[in-house]
Parts: C-alpha cells; sequence; structure tokens
C-alpha cells in the first residue's frame, strides 16, 4: 500500500458538446485535466443516434456518440449521467450513452437498469486511496428515476410550498420553502453509510438547484448537503444550474452547489427563442441578451464564468480543496484563466459575492492560478 502519497482530483460541470468534432471544445483544458489521477464532469446530453423525444422532455438534449472517445481523450475517468436529459430519447438512446462510455473505460455513475444498478457506489483506487463516488438527480421529469423494475436515474426529489406572507393581501408575493423528499433521503443516507464502509473518501455528485437565477440555493438544497456530509459525504459536487453558485464549508467539507457550465454548445433554433416557454426562462436572469460573439452560446453572460473544482487527498486526509477560475470563450470551450488575466478575479469576486449573498462560511484565498477554499 502506498501510503503518504497524494491522490489529484478535478471535478467540472455540465457537459454537453454538440459539435462536428466534440474533441475540440476540450482543446484549451485538456493537458491541464490529463495531470490529475481522476477527472469527474456532468454529462447532459444523451450520446445515441436513436430514439424518439419522450413528450415530458422539455428541450431534448443530445450529442454524437464520438463524445464519449471525446470526454476520454481529454482526461474524464468519472462521469455522471443522472441529469434531467438522461431520458429525453428513450430507453434505447439511455442505454447507448451509458455503453459507449463504457466502452471508453468511462466510470458511469448515478444511472442504471434498475433503482440497485444506480445507486450502487464506484469505487476507484489510487495510489493505496479509495475513492468512492455517488450520483443523484434532483431536476427530475416524470418517468425520468429508476426503480425497481425500471430504468433511469437515481432520485432525490424535493417537493416545493408557496406560503403567502400576508393571507389577507391576495396576490401578494409568497414565501418559498423547499424540502427533500424524505425516502429519498434516507436512501441517501443508506449509499453513503454503505459506500464509507467501502472507501476512504465518498464524493457525491448531485443534480439540483435553481437554474439560471443568480447566486439563489434552495432550502432543499442545504438540507440534503448538510445531511449527507453528516452520514460520511466527504465532498458535494453541485450541477444544472448553469451559472456558478456559491460554496459552503459545513463540518470542515466544501459543498460546491454549482460548478456552473463547462463544454455545451447549443444552437436554438429561432422558433425556439421565440416560443412562450422560452420567453419565461429568459425572464430569470437580466443578461439573458443575444450576443453576436457567441452565436453558439446562448446563455446568459454569467454563465460564461466557470471553475474546475481540485482536491488533493491522502490516505489519511483531504489536504486541501480549492478551484481553478476558467471561462467559456465565444467557441464555447473553457479556457484556464491566469491570476494575472482580468476576468480571473471577475470569477473569484463573483463566487465571493454570491457566496456571502446567500449567507454560507466559506473563505477564499488566492494563491496564484488557484483559489483555495477555507472555512470560516
Amino acid at each position: 500500500m502506498a501510503f503518504g502519497k497524494e491522490l489529484i482530483f478535478l471535478a467540472v460541470g455540465d457537459i454537453a458538446p454538440d459539435r462536428e468534432d466534440p474533441f475540440t471544445i476540450f482543446l484549451r483544458v485538456k493537458n491541464y485535466l490529463k495531470k490529475a489521477d481522476v477527472v469527474f464532469g456532468q454529462l447532459e446530453a444523451v450520446l445515441s443516434n436513436r430514439g424518439s423525444p419522450l413528450p415530458q422532455a422539455r428541450l431534448p438534449c443530445r450529442a454524437q456518440p464520438l463524445v464519449a472517445m471525446a470526454l476520454k481523450e481529454a482526461g474524464f475517468s468519472v462521469i455522471s449521467f443522472a441529469s434531467n436529459h438522461c431520458m429525453d430519447w428513450g430507453r434505447e438512446a439511455f442505454f447507448d450513452t451509458i455503453q459507449v462510455l463504457k466502452e471508453q473505460g468511462l466510470i458511469v455513475i448515478g444511472v442504471g437498469s434498475n433503482i440497485e444498478e444506480a445507486r450502487r457506489p464506484a469505487i476507484i483506487e489510487i495510489k493505496g486511496i479509495r475513492l468512492a463516488f455517488l450520483a443523484y438527480n434532483s431536476i427530475l421529469p416524470y418517468g425520468y428515476w429508476a426503480e425497481e423494475d425500471r430504468p433511469g436515474c437515481v432520485p432525490l426529489r424535493a417537493y416545493t410550498l408557496y406560503e403567502q406572507i400576508e393571507h389577507d393581501q391576495p396576490g401578494t408575493p409568497p414565501r418559498i420553502h423547499t424540502f427533500a423528499h424524505k425516502g429519498d433521503l434516507q436512501a441517501m443516507v443508506k449509499d453513503i453509510e454503505i459506500a464509507k464502509k467501502q472507501a476512504d473518501f465518498v464524493v457525491l455528485s448531485i443534480h439540483w438547484g435553481i437554474h439560471f437565477v443568480p447566486a439563489v440555493i434552495a432550502d432543499y438544497q442545504r438540507e440534503i448537503a448538510h445531511v449527507a456530509i453528516e452520514h460520511g459525504a466527504d465532498i458535494i459536487l453541485g450541477h444544472h444550474p448553469h451559472i456558478l453558485k456559491g460554496i459552503e464549508v459545513y463540518n470542515g467539507k466544501v459543498i460546491f452547489y454549482s460548478l456552473g457550465n463547462f463544454a455545451l454548445d447549443l444552437r436554438p433554433t429561432p422558433e425556439l427563442l421565440q416560443s412562450p416557454r422560452h420567453k419565461e426562462i429568459e425572464k430569470l436572469n437580466k443578461d439573458w441578451i443575444p450576443d453576436p460573439e457567441y452565436p453558439s452560446y446562448f446563455m446568459p453572460r454569467d454563465s460564461r464564468k466557470t471553475i474546475i473544482a481540485k482536491c488533493i487527498f491522502t490516505k489519511e486526509s483531504i489536504k486541501k480543496v480549492s478551484f481553478i477560475p476558467a471561462y467559456i470563450n465565444p467557441q464555447s470551450q473553457p479556457e484556464i484563466l491566469s491570476y494575472e488575466d482580468p476576468r480571473f478575479n471577475e470569477v473569484v469576486e463573483y463566487l465571493r459575492e454570491i457566496t456571502k449573498e446567500q449567507g454560507l462560511k466559506a473563505e477564499f484565498c488566492v494563491e496564484k492560478d488557484e483559489v483555495v477554499v477555507k472555512g470560516k
């Protein structure tokens, strides 16, 4: 057993390349990613040419199977497919995606042919250090979650309650409460406890949160994150909102509420852009303004800010957690920023601001090209 050695782990947010050559989207980051021992990413798109969109799929998302090879070539090793798009194109496309990822030697988490398989932790041992990976999804169209006799992702559902603050004043804004599904929360706790017996550290991936709305973190996210850490999770990787969200240090463990976008191509049709449904979504972020410099990346301006989470594990402990600021360029490619680049400080200050706004306890210390996360 190789004690005393360090394992370098990197994690990024949402990935969905949709271009003729998907390898090109990682050109500016792959050399950095390949230096790590383990690299995690969240796959948004189905990787298949088969299937038809399900009726409940709001924006069916898929890319060519070649993306699996591009992920492997860019240095990825663990992929969560537990997202609100995993069943967009039906069961055939769902299983095609898992197959092409595994054919590239990638470890797929959070999905399976049934709930037992989907919940099963993935264990990786490198340098004598064992990491267990679990993945969950709170953004759930009907029929997307796995059951005893149905394929899908691992559910971590949440409920919403709208409380009218002034009960005698019709039409006034409500107070919004969210809370985790009790059964799903208990199942997650059991998964973590089982994984903890098999590994030195448990890495938790969760597809959750309020998309596009700056800063705001839902109550259920804090509830789930804190319970997960109290029962043995060592780091939490959040994604789905398509923008960065704050960072919290709870009981000495780091929670990345959203890692933001990382490698997505978005080519919406004129019909979609003019649809009432999309117009309502645009209202969630005031900076959702068309930009001719970003023709294939139609997202709010703050979604261009992104990070690479970095964690250094030893056999005995987590030595350091940090993040590397990055930026999405007009070609939808993530670029790692030097601390001398003005955008570096832009990303750091944005994270400081939204972390403080949400009352999260974390401090950021810039150390050249990375930012160390510490508890207050």
